[in-house]
């Protein structure tokens, strides 16, 4: 047995104007944008290029090589490939690790900053880690040989498929690829197209958890079913901020639609895949229909979120009014005191009761007006909504 390769990938919306601009980068062009030519060159030349191509596979897709013979393959709809052909049986989990460490800490750090601008991704989105599958070509494997890889990474086996080209046993994370034809190609597309599938499913699977942790969120906000008037602002705030992120992720999600069909299309006319999609073309309908559920899933976090924000803002409202009726008390009392002052003295006079009189007089509309708005900051509103049993969503 041989290992011939190991492939390993990931996808995040991006269209060909982005190609584009990867390819400029790459060829050592000047950045067209406000970023910093010095850290750009310096991304650049960390990243060893080797051999630049620009191709057409269905879609276009930029083609590079690295000096430490690592193989990138960058596509427009931003599917990302990195494969390592420099691979051996004793050298197994240090081979796969170096062509990870050269995605997080030399290509990754690259393309994030040439996209620095624009849109802002998500905090929520931008901490996440990525689990990478690792597809591991093998040649002249027995089904012996793969459990027996199998056993030394995962140990759990999730299927097994066979077709005349090649055997596939997948765990969670790997993917052990037996070559019975040695077209290296149809086992390219097939790895591409699992990559694709995989990350769609695993951004939309983040989404849903993002819109549990935010709608806990929200509720943890409105559970108060009274809150203090001092509270108001800041529950305003994290109202605001959910509905950023709200709106930013609903555009993400969005976008994602428009990629699916593309795939599918070239996915089903390219002859290599036949065999693969008579048993799994069934899933780009899925990931279809599970895109359709997570969008009405935010949908519905959208106005969860906005009919907070109009409550808050009712509630806001209300302690202004109340504020302002405060201080229009505390004026009141002030010029009552002022007219009752020019009906008991003849003529206006300088005295020393008279300046303590005015300072008395100022002290008790200051201290008034102090316990009004303490009072209105420790007055509690009332958050009324209705109560629903929750279900699994």
């Amino acid at each position: 047995m041989k290992i011939a390769s190991i492939t390993i990938g990931g996808w995040f919306q991006r269209t060909m104007l982005q190609l584009s601009e990867v390819y400029d980068f790459l060829r050592g062009e000047e950045p067209k944008l406000k970023l910093d030519s010095k850290k750009f060159a310096e991304l650049r030349q960390n990243l060893n290029i080797g051999n630049i191509e620009y191709g057409v596979s269905g879609e276009e897709f930029v083609y590079f090589t690295t000096s430490d013979n690592v193989a990138v393959k960058i596509f427009e709809d931003g599917l990302i490939t990195l494969n390592n052909k420099e691979v051996s049986l004793d050298t197994f989990f240090a081979d796969i690790q170096k062509v990870q460490d050269y995605y997080e800490k030399q290509l990754s750090p690259a393309l994030n900053y040439l996209f620095s601008l624009g849109a802002p991704v998500p905090k929520e989105l931008a901490g996440i880690k990525s689990v990478y599958p690792y597809f591991i070509v093998l040649e002249k494997a027995t089904q012996a040989d793969m459990q027996q890889l199998l056993s030394k990474t995962e140990g759990q086996q999730y299927f097994e498929f066979k077709n005349s080209k090649y055997d596939v046993l997948r765990g969670n994370k790997y993917y052990f690829i037996n070559n019975k034809t040695k077209s290296s190609t149809e086992i390219e597309r097939y790895i591409e197209e699992q990559i694709f599938m995989r990350e769609f499913k695993g951004q939309l699977h983040r989404y849903l958890n993002i819109h549990r942790i935010i709608w806990e969120k929200i509720d943890d906000v409105k559970e108060h079913s009274k809150v203090k008037g001092s509270e108001i602002v800041k529950f305003t705030t994290q109202l605001e901020s959910y509905a950023k992120t709200i709106n930013l992720i609903d555009g993400r999600i969005n976008q994602m639609g428009t990629y699916l069909p593309t795939r599918e299309k070239i996915a089903k006319d390219d002859k290599d895949l036949a065999e693969f999609l008579e048993i799994s073309g069934y899933r780009y309908e899925t990931l279809r229909d599970t895109l359709e559920y997570i969008k009405y899933l935010w949908d519905m976090t959208e106005n969860y979120v906005r009919a907070a924000e109009k409550q808050f803002a009712g509630i806001k409202s209300d302690v202004t009014s109340k504020s302002v009726t405060s201080l229009t008390i505390v004026t009141s009392m002030s010029a009552g005191a002022a007219i009752l002052s020019l009906f008991t003295e003849s003529e206006p006079e300088f005295t020393t009761f008279g300046f303590i009189y005015f300072f008395i007089l100022a002290l008790i509309g200051w201290g008034s007006q102090k316990i009004l708005s303490y009072i209105s900051k420790r007055q509690k509103y009332d958050v009324t909504d209705v109560e629903y049993e929750k279900n699994i969503k």
